[in-house]
């Protein structure tokens, strides 16, 4: 058992953990969640022993083996099964030792242990892994140097697997995987035979693979049992009794002190206002936790275009005259929702290059509507973010000709607060870049969204908020992501990209699940039986989602219109009311003034009657999206 006994630990003065406690049951696979910033990595340092803790222990059974995922692998001429097999030293001493020994007692010893740690089997297992995260047989025989540092990465996840710590620490271990190599991950987790710590912000593995939550809040750890689902409705159950229970305690204290105000100067009431004071004081107050909400994606509102927006026939596209994709004849029109599926190298990132115009087909015929505006939104932008420049600087470029107060009003509709607007982009954390990159590629209202890996740097909060956001958005989505809950939750339709195709996925993400587990490691879904029952509630949401906004549609655009027609109207005004200030009118005599003021009252109705019908709209508009 790892136990967590009243730890206390402060970075650059500021604390990040006061009197947390927690027990983890050997052999339990564990999600570690928080806000981004609440100390989850230090956490993992604490218990490898790299931090000094200010207070309390952290305590394993003796001979624990910990073990993490390195930086990333080495750049070295050994192949990649070579590296992960190094990484069980044990069996790599044996092996080594068995070379050399003479004594018969110990050859015996060194052949019984290398049995008991299932060393005849390890070529296979690591080559299993391997395969699971993307390496096929020939990729496994090649040197780590080969591959770049994501990949790298990949071989350095691999090695810590294969080499069975008896506790795993994995920080974040999705965000160098693709979607294949993500749902792999869960199946292999979902079987881990010791006990592992995951910190994660992705929902699915957090629901499929862990029998437990770690949460980190308020410098406390709190522990509960099953997946986060379970977590996410505990903990709201849970804030809602405390809210409740605040609520009723602070009404009997205002109740008391009324009694007391009321009554404790006359004689006869004393004593008693005297007992309801002694009740207030020992009254411990009930402190109702607040979970403070994340900020809203929101996405201006697209011009409608002509179905379709973009069309594609018998379309080539590629790099140095080498097409990486052929034979393209698809179509997107302005409501779909188009989640691209297949593993990292097939060409995602390709045809999302071709259909945002950044790279041109090589063959065939690429139609787009004449006014189509498209966003583009990828994790390597970051990269491209100017330091020392601010998020106001950003996106001045864009809007020079707007006052200060109107872009910090820009940057708050995609959640970047007075403070972060102001700060230079190396200050902000990787989910507000994150934020910023988004508000920059859907400024000027796309009709069409293109998200390359937009979760990595979102904890799960966040990413709810951009479900919801992308919810409301009027325009097509095409996603690329290895989260699986995020696809399921935006996307209506799967295209599968592979062997140089990008063709239509005829099944739901739970049949692309079964299919890359029976592909990569033989056999077996992962997914459990909670999974399954969730498989029918998830299909019938996929298949309800384009009608909902499409019932949607027609409200939005009755507030849209109302909204305009009472912008219109208050401009009449401002018009009328500039003429009757104009001291040079009253000089045209009382028939001018007269009409003007006439026209201002049929205004002032009208201006009553549109904010009526606008308010009627939006009402109807919340209560169409509750019903969703």
């Amino acid at each position: 058992m790892l136990s967590i006994r009243d730890i206390s630990f402060s970075m650059e003065g500021r604390p990040l953990f006061e009197g947390a406690s927690a027990q983890i049951p050997t052999g339990k696979i564990v999600g570690v969640v928080g806000r981004n910033g609440t100390g989850k990595t230090t956490l993992f340092r604490m218990i490898r022993g790299e931090l000094p803790l200010d207070g309390g222990e952290i305590e394993t059974p003796r001979r624990t083996r910990i073990g993490g995922v390195a930086q990333e692998a080495p750049a070295s001429d050994d192949s990649l099964l070579d590296t992960v097999l190094a990484a069980d030293e044990e069996r790599a001493a044996l092996l080594a030792e068995a070379e050399t020994a003479a004594d018969p007692h110990r050859i015996a010893d060194i052949q019984t242990r290398l049995v008991d740690i299932d060393a005849h089997s390890a070529e296979a297992r690591a080559s299993a892994i391997l395969n699971g995260l993307g390496f096929d047989a020939d990729a496994q025989k090649q040197a780590c140097a080969e591959f770049s540092g994501g990949w790298r990465m990949r071989v350095a996840l691999a090695a810590v697997l294969f080499s069975r710590p008896d506790l795993l620490l994995l920080d974040e271990p999705t965000n160098y995987l693709d979607l294949e190599g993500a749902m792999w991950l869960e199946n292999f987790l979902a079987r881990y035979p010791a006990t592992a710590l995951v910190i994660s912000h992705d929902r699915d593995l957090l629901n499929r693979a862990v029998g437990g939550i770690l949460h980190l809040h308020n410098r406390k750890l709190t522990f509960y049992t099953g997946g986060y689902d379970d977590f996410d409705k505990l903990r709201r159950e849970k804030l809602a009794n405390q809210a409740s229970a605040a609520k009723k305690q602070e009404a009997v204290r205002a109740h008391l002190q009324s009694f007391v105000d009321r009554f404790r100067a006359k004689a006869t009431k004393a004593k008693q206002a005297q007992a309801r004071l002694k009740m207030l004081s020992r009254m411990e107050p009930i402190a109702a936790e607040i979970e403070g909400g994340v900020a809203p994606f929101q996405f201006e509102t697209p011009k409608e275009l002509a179905p379709p927006i973009l069309s594609l026939e018998d379309v080539s596209v590629g790099y140095g005259g080498k097409p990486v994709l052929s034979n393209l004849s698809l179509r997107i029109d302005q409501d779909d929702r188009i989640a691209l599926l297949g593993a990292n190298g097939e060409g995602k990132s390709t045809f999302a290059k071709l259909i945002s115009d950044r790279l041109a087909p090589m063959d065939g015929d690429l139609r787009a509507a004449s006014k189509l505006k498209i966003g583009f939104f990828a994790q390597h932008q970051l990269d491209e973010l100017t330091r020392g420049e601010t998020p106001i600087d950003h996106i001045r470029r864009l809007r020079p000709e707007l006052p200060p107060a109107k872009l910090r009003a820009l940057l708050g509709a995609g959640g970047l607060g007075a403070d972060a607007a102001e700060s230079p982009v190396e200050n902000l954390s990787g989910g507000q870049k994150a934020r910023l990159l988004m508000r920059l590629a859907t400024l000027d209202a796309p009709q069409m969204i293109i998200l390359d890996e937009p979760t990595n740097h979102l904890d799960i909060e966040s990413r709810e908020a951009l479900i919801r956001g992308l919810s409301d958005y009027e325009g097509a989505v095409i996603l690329i992501s290895h989260d699986p809950h995020l696809v399921e939750a935006v996307a209506d339709r799967l295209w599968l990209v592979k062997d140089g195709a990008v063709k239509p996925f005829d099944g739901d993400m739970e049949d692309y699940r079964t299919l890359l587990i029976s592909e990569r490691s033989g056999g077996g879904n992962g997914g459990g039986r909670a999974a399954k029952q969730a498989k029918n509630a998830k299909k019938s949401q996929r298949r309800n989602a384009a009608s909902i906004r499409k019932e949607v549609a027609p409200l939005r655009a009755e507030l849209k219109t109302a909204e305009d027609r009472v912008a219109k109207l208050e401009e009449m005004r401002e018009k009328i009311d500039s003429r009757l200030a104009d001291p040079d009118l009253y000089e045209k005599g009382p028939a001018e003034i007269a009409r003007l003021q006439r026209k201002r009252a049929e205004i002032i109705a009208g201006l009553e009657r549109a904010e009526t019908m606008w308010l009627e709209a939006e009402e109807r508009l919340e209560a169409a999206k509750m019903a969703e």
